[in-house]
């Protein structure tokens, strides 16, 4: 059990049946009345983000949250398989679980998958990745005033804006927090 008090970023803590990670959080002492704490809580389910105010001495049962890197397979339309390297067990993911994650991710890519009670719920990509150019505009000599970017598109099938001189067929490195190009690899 964990009170609100000790609240801090990055705990998880179950209420309502639902399970909730801590985004943001301050602890209020006004002149009048009692303290409380004011937190901005982000439900790891559904990514819903809601700001809810707590009294410091209120309970939660703390939520244990598994990370577990696995390989990215294939997906067969629907589904999306990945595989423990450690005991080789695949397990199907559905779109919505994996949607975000997938647009930087090719096969055989490590991700990271997030389990509450045996359950995924989420999958991160590597924080950086390597992609292929396969398609973008041609950029313009003399287009350079400022630091302009075109729209491009990847191997994996995401679109970012890059820099004018990436061409089709170049390897570029990409954030995937943010979905923005790094620089050439």
């Amino acid at each position: 059990m964990i009170s609100a008090g000790e609240f801090r970023k990055g705990t998880t803590f179950e209420m309502d049946g639902q399970v909730f990670n801590i985004v943001d959080f301050q602890h209020v002492k006004p002149g009048k009345g009692a303290a409380f704490v004011r937190t901005k809580v982000k439900n790891v389910i559904t990514g819903a983000v809601l700001e809810k105010t707590f009294n410091p001495t209120e309970k939660f049962p703390e939520a244990v949250i598994e990370r577990k890197e696995m390989q990215y397979l294939y997906n067969d339309g629907s589904l999306y398989y990945f595989m423990d390297t450690d005991t080789y067990e695949q397990i199907p993911l559905n779109k919505d679980i994996v949607e975000d994650a997938v647009k930087f991710l090719k096969e055989n890519d490590l991700a990271t998958i997030r389990f509450y009670k045996g359950e995924a719920f989420s999958v991160e990509p590597p924080n950086f990745v390597e992609l292929e150019v396969t398609h973008t505009e041609p950029g313009v000599r003399g287009d350079t005033a400022t630091n302009t970017l075109k729209p491009a598109t990847l191997e994996t099938g995401a679109s970012i804006m890059v820099p004018l001189f990436i061409n089709t067929g170049d390897k570029i490195r990409v954030d995937t927090r943010s979905g923005e190009y790094m620089e050439r690899a």
